[in-house]
């Protein structure tokens, strides 16, 4: 047999999870042992009944009879016991299995959840989903049938090796001639299929990516009217993956019958050479049917353990990739000594700020200013000159290379994230709302947010004047990316769900881009609402909006060149006074 690779790593990590349930996978063994041991003496009952019968031909038929009847009373309790072992073995594995795999899919999930937004910018989403599902299913796999199988035909290849000996050694030498190109053509179909499996996992991984990431872009195939390439695209990945399936199965569908062929050559031996032994006198007839029905019995094991190592080299191959995400360093974590926000004022301060997404291409430089308690503060420039930067790294989805950031006199580091984050609200243009409904994407499902604070919260913005006119109001559908709703109503909803979660300063993208006058009307008297008594910063990509700011911070590439009111920035006819003339033309 061809010794599966699997890292000690993996294996010991796998083993981990699976400690807690130890007792339940000893009284899995031993069910197995029990049901090896009924597999393996049913032969020698029907051997033992052959036997019975052989003889009573020449003597007492009756007790014959009764001898046959008593062997196969025995045999049908026997076969009884063996089905409900088998059953509580399943039962067993099942429920060790599951909670296994839901310790496993909770821990990845987490851990994603955890990782720095830098790694989700490297890395498609399909991927991702691959692992928390497509990988862990087979873990799942691994853990509930391939265990019992390989252990069951390990124990029965040994225990029936060990019983022909013990009958019969010279029978049992000739039968095991077949042994060394039984091993050959195992470790021929073991090397290509697990080669071949490797191929079929990444094959999987990327067509799962590719259509992810064009479900996700479809608006924009149908805009351009790609589909055709698209398709093709997506054609060609599949006829991929559909060819190392196919080889998958021509490799199995050779083995097998190579198996097969093996058997009756094994069984053709017996017959031969048995008989010529039972004519010679030296064994009984019922050996020769304890050897027929072990070598049926043989086989199986053989054939079994060579099909559970493709899954366990599957397994092996989803758990490597499983615990490479999760060894996953998040690059912003907190510091050991992190402390908690008791009471946020909302002063925000930049010292001499230098931030780049790759080493040495600097998106801010030496950027400094402060913006005091409850001050509406406005970012633009052209797109590129750091304004988003600057809303990212207030809630720390990267760190800095140089300078600090403080709240309220705080460095940001010191903060405990979770802590940065519940104090600031931050709202973005594109709105994103998940599957559910109305009430869970204002609440996000947390549980502090109770239906009080939601209904006031949508009141206060309002969005409840939409919500209530929806046939089941808060309970109303939401489908992915809440594509039935329009963008304004999206918006509001973004609005009391900020609001929701009480958050001392805002972080505003550009909230009334593209939506009608009406909608507009409500979502900015929504933000004034939202900006009262809070710090905010917007970024704001039409100035027409931003003009009542204390303070608007103008960039470009990478710096602060103005600073001032809307009247003090015209005044001074710098950018700002261009890219003002600009919009109004």
């Amino acid at each position: 047999m061809v010794k599966t690779k699997i890292n000690k790593s993996t294996l010991s990590r796998l083993f981990d999870y699976a400690k807690p349930y130890f007792w339940w996978f000893v009284l899995a063994f031993l069910c197995i042992v029990v049901i090896v041991f009924i597999d393996l003496y049913q032969p020698i009952l029907i051997g033992n009944a052959a036997d019975a019968v052989v003889d009573g031909l020449s003597s007492d038929k009756e007790a014959t009879k009764l001898i046959v009847l008593q062997k196969g009373l025995i045999y049908v309790a026997m076969v009884v016991v063996a089905l409900i072992l088998t059953y509580i073995e399943a039962l067993i594995l099942t429920y060790v299995g599951q909670k296994v795999i839901y310790s496993i899919r909770m821990d990845v999930f987490s851990h994603i959840q955890s990782l720095s937004m830098n790694y989700f910018n490297h890395n498609p989403i399909g991927r991702l989903v691959t692992r928390v599902t497509n990988d862990i299913e087979t873990l799942n796999e691994m853990y509930t049938s391939v265990i019992v199988n390989v252990l069951q035909s390990i124990f029965t290849l040994f225990g029936i090796i060990f019983m022909m000996i013990s009958y019969n050694v010279k029978l049992a030498l000739i039968v095991f001639t077949v042994i060394p190109l039984i091993a050959i053509f195992t470790a021929i179909y073991q090397k290509y299929s697990r080669q071949n499996y490797r191929f079929i996992r990444k094959k999987v991984s990327e067509l799962n990516a590719f259509i992810s990431e064009h479900i996700t872009g479809m608006r924009l195939v149908q805009i351009f009217n790609v589909e055709d390439s698209t398709l093709a695209a997506f054609k060609k990945r599949t006829e991929s993956l559909k060819k190392y399936n196919l080889r998958q199965i021509t490799i199995f569908s050779i083995y097998r019958p190579s198996n097969y062929l093996l058997k009756i050559v094994a069984l053709i031996l017996v017959l031969y050479f048995g008989s010529q032994a039972y004519f010679a006198g030296l064994i009984t007839i019922g050996t020769i049917v304890i050897f027929q029905r072990y070598i049926t019995k043989f086989f199986e094991p053989i054939q079994t353990i060579a099909e559970q190592l493709d899954i366990v080299q599957s397994a092996s191959a989803s758990a490597e990739r499983i615990f490479a995400l999760m060894d996953e360093k998040p690059e912003i974590t907190d510091k050991k000594d992190a402390i908690e926000l008791k009471q946020v004022v909302g002063k925000i301060e930049f010292k001499h700020v230098w931030f780049s997404y790759i080493e040495n291409e600097w998106i801010l430089k030496d950027v400094s200013f402060t913006i005091n308690p409850g001050e509406n503060v406005a970012f633009v420039g052209e797109t590129g000159a750091g304004k988003t930067t600057i809303q990212n790294l207030i809630t720390r989805y990267y760190d800095i290379q140089k300078g600090e950031i403080l709240i309220d006199g705080i460095n940001i580091k010191d903060i405990k994230i979770s802590s940065l984050r519940s104090c600031v609200g931050q709202m973005l243009q594109d709105v994103f709302l998940f599957t559910g409904d109305i009430k869970s994407n204002i609440s996000l499902n947390d549980p502090n947010i109770d239906d009080e604070t939601i209904l006031k919260a949508s009141k206060y913005v309002n969005a409840d004047k939409f919500i209530s006119e929806l046939e089941h109001q808060y309970q109303e559908e939401v489908i992915e990316r809440g594509s039935s709703l329009s963008a304004g109503q999206r918006q509001l909803l973004s609005f009391a769900r900020t609001l929701a979660f009480k958050p001392e300063i805002l972080i505003l993208d550009e909230a009334t881009s593209n939506i009608d006058t009406e909608t507009e009307v409500l979502i900015q008297d929504a933000l004034e609402k939202l900006m009262k008594n809070r710090t905010t910063l917007i970024v704001a990509h039409r100035l027409s909006t931003i003009q009542n700011a204390d303070m608007i911070i103008v960039m470009h590439k990478g710096r602060i060149i103005e600073k001032g009111n809307h009247q003090e920035l015209l005044q001074n006819e710098g950018m700002y006074y261009k890219l003002y003339q600009l919009q109004l033309n």
